[in-house]
């Protein structure tokens, strides 16, 4: 069998001209990965719209009505940085469906990985940062209550702190919240993971895998999770517009082979989700966060899951 992957048309709509959001990422994605033979088409899974109670086991109840129905108001509104519509509001929870997907694909194979998702900054009753919905933690929370996982280990290596994830958890010993990101930041007031690792303006990829690398193994030994969700950011990237670290493709490119490699050497499932990327030049980012799916494909190979 090949790598798992999730991907739906609706994970793109119109935002309008000049919007600093790179909505186009993900359907671009999605055709490099094809177009460059990293994927077959019988690879994707197509993930549907969760039921409403699944959100709200995250999020409370009036903050999803009052955005599902675009009552929300402009202040909060404002605050996500997204301008509602309709077809928005259907984008966002048919991509946290993408990640509970992932999430189940991952749990029976072994790995796999979302075209979308990453919506860390995302809070119970509020959203942020572009983030509306926490797939992550709607993620972790959905699979605990079906009763697939007890114990999750979230891995957010976007360059801005998961700060959402790190509040929904932060009183629960069941997920273990892992953040390496920029110190000198969005967001401005940080919350409390039960790992955070703030890194210098600046770091290249030697010192930033360095890092990672003293962290990750023994992680994985001290938590001993049933899935590992990883936020797999390009944002640390050189070239990104709000990132402000210095790594490269390449950088990118070894950092998602060691995390892979890591968890899956010590036999622990992984569910990857994109997180964030901005850059002018669309085409090099839509290519950073292709290296995800490359190196996935890679790593499912090695191990023949």
């Amino acid at each position: 069998m090949d790598l798992p992957l999730v991907y739906h048309p609706d994970y793109v709509v119109p935002l309008p001209e000049g919007h600093r959001f790179p909505m186009a990422k993900f359907r671009q994605l999605y055709e490099l990965l094809l177009d460059d033979g990293v994927a077959a088409p019988e690879q994707f899974h197509t993930p549907q719209r969760p039921p409403q109670e699944w959100i709200e086991l995250v999020h409370t109840p009036d903050y999803v009505w009052a955005y599902c129905d675009g009552t929300l108001d402009s202040k909060a509104q404002r605050r996500i940085g997204l301008p509602w519509s309709p077809g928005l509001v259907n984008r966002t929870c048919t991509a946290v469906g993408g990640t509970i997907l992932t999430a189940q694909l991952a749990l029976s194979q072994g790995l796999a990985c979302n075209t979308a998702g990453g919506t860390h900054h995302a809070f119970p009753s509020y959203g942020s940062g572009f983030c509306i919905f926490n797939d992550l933690a709607i993620a972790a929370r959905v699979l605990q209550q079906l009763g697939l996982v007890r114990k999750i280990l979230i891995v957010d290596l976007d360059v801005h702190q998961g700060d959402g994830t790190a509040f929904i958890f932060q009183n629960d010993k069941s997920v273990f919240t892992f953040s390496m990101h920029c110190e000198v930041n969005f967001p401005g007031t940080k919350q409390k993971s039960d790992l955070d690792v703030p890194l210098k303006v600046g770091m290249e990829d030697d010192t930033y895998l360095q890092i990672l690398a003293s962290h990750l193994a023994d992680l994985l030994l001290d938590v001993e999770p049933d899935l590992v969700l990883y936020d797999a950011g390009v944002d640390p990237h050189i070239g990104d517009r709000l990132g402000k670290l210095a790594l490269t493709d390449t950088g990118i490119f070894r950092r998602e082979m060691q995390v892979l490699s890591t968890c899956i050497a010590a036999g622990y499932p992984v569910a990857c989700v994109i997180g964030g990327g901005y850059a002018d030049d669309l085409k090099g980012l839509v290519y950073r966060h292709s290296l995800l799916h490359r190196a996935a494909s890679e790593v499912y190979c090695l191990y023949r899951l």
